[in-house]
Protein backbone atom coordinates (compact mmCIF):
# COMPACT_ATOMS: atom_id res chain seq x y z
CA UNK A 1 0.00 0.00 0.00
CA UNK A 2 1.86 3.66 -0.94
CA UNK A 3 1.33 6.39 1.62
CA UNK A 4 1.53 10.00 0.43
CA UNK A 5 4.28 11.29 2.10
CA UNK A 6 7.07 14.01 1.79
CA UNK A 7 10.48 13.34 0.92
CA UNK A 8 12.77 11.30 4.11
CA UNK A 9 14.67 14.35 4.16
CA UNK A 10 13.81 17.81 3.41
CA UNK A 11 15.41 21.34 4.15
CA UNK A 12 13.40 24.66 4.37
CA UNK A 13 14.73 27.75 3.22
CA UNK A 14 13.93 31.77 3.43
CA UNK A 15 14.86 35.22 2.90
CA UNK A 16 16.91 36.53 5.99
CA UNK A 17 15.14 40.39 6.44
CA UNK A 18 11.75 41.42 5.15
CA UNK A 19 10.88 44.98 4.67
CA UNK A 20 7.22 46.22 4.47
CA UNK A 21 5.66 49.04 4.78
CA UNK A 22 2.84 50.17 7.61
CA UNK A 23 -0.66 49.09 6.15
CA UNK A 24 0.55 46.76 3.26
CA UNK A 25 0.59 42.79 3.09
CA UNK A 26 3.47 41.24 3.60
CA UNK A 27 4.87 37.71 2.84
CA UNK A 28 7.38 35.83 5.05
CA UNK A 29 9.09 33.39 2.61
CA UNK A 30 9.69 29.57 3.47
CA UNK A 31 10.00 27.09 1.52
CA UNK A 32 10.27 23.13 1.69
CA UNK A 33 13.57 22.07 -0.45
CA UNK A 34 13.07 19.76 -2.71
CA UNK A 35 9.82 21.08 -3.54
CA UNK A 36 7.47 18.36 -1.78
CA UNK A 37 3.50 18.59 -0.95
CA UNK A 38 3.45 20.41 2.64
CA UNK A 39 -0.09 19.20 2.85
CA UNK A 40 0.67 16.50 5.02
CA UNK A 41 2.94 18.48 7.13
CA UNK A 42 2.38 20.41 10.60
CA UNK A 43 3.07 24.06 9.65
CA UNK A 44 4.11 26.45 12.96
CA UNK A 45 4.72 30.42 12.57
CA UNK A 46 5.89 31.97 16.05
CA UNK A 47 7.11 35.37 16.04
CA UNK A 48 9.83 35.05 18.64
CA UNK A 49 8.65 32.39 20.87
CA UNK A 50 4.64 33.18 20.49
CA UNK A 51 2.86 30.66 18.06
CA UNK A 52 0.48 33.08 15.80
CA UNK A 53 -0.42 30.49 13.21
CA UNK A 54 -0.69 26.72 13.10
CA UNK A 55 -1.93 24.47 10.35
CA UNK A 56 -2.42 20.86 11.02
CA UNK A 57 -4.18 18.15 9.46
CA UNK A 58 -6.18 21.02 7.26
CA UNK A 59 -7.03 22.79 10.10
CA UNK A 60 -6.05 26.42 10.78
CA UNK A 61 -5.53 27.58 14.30
CA UNK A 62 -4.82 31.42 14.56
CA UNK A 63 -3.40 33.74 17.80
CA UNK A 64 -5.49 36.41 18.90
CA UNK A 65 -4.14 39.99 17.68
CA UNK A 66 -3.57 38.14 14.48
CA UNK A 67 -6.89 36.67 13.55
CA UNK A 68 -8.17 37.62 9.99
CA UNK A 69 -4.79 38.52 9.08
CA UNK A 70 -2.28 35.70 8.81
CA UNK A 71 -2.62 33.12 6.01
CA UNK A 72 -0.75 30.17 4.02
CA UNK A 73 -1.42 30.33 0.40
CA UNK A 74 -2.86 26.85 0.59
CA UNK A 75 -2.92 25.95 -3.31
CA UNK A 76 0.66 26.18 -2.65
CA UNK A 77 1.53 23.77 -0.14
CA UNK A 78 1.48 21.13 -3.16
CA UNK A 79 4.31 22.91 -4.07
CA UNK A 80 6.25 23.16 -0.83
CA UNK A 81 5.25 26.76 -0.60
CA UNK A 82 4.98 27.48 3.04
CA UNK A 83 5.32 31.14 3.33
CA UNK A 84 3.27 33.00 5.71
CA UNK A 85 1.28 35.85 4.71
CA UNK A 86 0.54 38.54 7.13
CA UNK A 87 -2.22 41.72 5.68
CA UNK A 88 -2.25 45.26 7.38
CA UNK A 89 1.47 45.23 8.56
CA UNK A 90 1.98 47.29 11.81
CA UNK A 91 4.90 48.43 13.61
CA UNK A 92 4.63 45.82 16.50
CA UNK A 93 4.72 43.33 14.01
CA UNK A 94 8.44 43.91 13.66
CA UNK A 95 10.55 41.43 14.82
CA UNK A 96 11.96 37.67 14.09
CA UNK A 97 9.55 34.99 12.86
CA UNK A 98 10.16 31.55 12.81
CA UNK A 99 8.94 29.21 10.34
CA UNK A 100 8.77 25.54 11.46
CA UNK A 101 7.59 22.05 9.99
CA UNK A 102 7.45 18.93 11.21
CA UNK A 103 6.94 15.81 9.42
CA UNK A 104 6.55 12.45 11.55
CA UNK A 105 10.15 12.74 13.13
CA UNK A 106 12.04 15.29 11.27
CA UNK A 107 11.78 19.51 12.47
CA UNK A 108 12.85 22.26 10.37
CA UNK A 109 13.15 25.61 11.47
CA UNK A 110 13.82 28.93 9.38
CA UNK A 111 14.28 32.68 10.74
CA UNK A 112 12.74 35.93 8.74
CA UNK A 113 12.93 38.88 10.17
CA UNK A 114 10.49 41.71 10.08
CA UNK A 115 11.57 45.29 9.35
CA UNK A 116 9.49 48.51 8.66
CA UNK A 117 10.85 49.79 5.22
CA UNK A 118 12.13 53.34 5.62
CA UNK A 119 9.49 55.54 5.85
CA UNK A 120 9.41 59.34 3.73
CA UNK A 121 11.99 61.07 6.17
CA UNK A 122 15.03 60.21 4.44
CA UNK A 123 18.85 60.51 6.31
CA UNK A 124 19.77 61.02 2.52
CA UNK A 125 22.33 63.62 2.05
CA UNK A 126 21.24 66.77 0.71
CA UNK A 127 23.37 69.51 -1.22
CA UNK A 128 22.11 73.27 -1.71
CA UNK A 129 23.73 75.33 -4.36
CA UNK A 130 24.02 79.30 -3.04
CA UNK A 131 23.65 81.17 -7.18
Amino acid sequence: MAESRVHNQFKLTSEHKVKANVGEEVTLPCHLSPDTSAVATTIRWFKETECIYLYQNGQVTERSGYEGRVSLVTQELERGNVSLRLRDFRVSDTGDYICQVIHGEQKEEAVVGLLVRGGKCSRSPVMFLNT
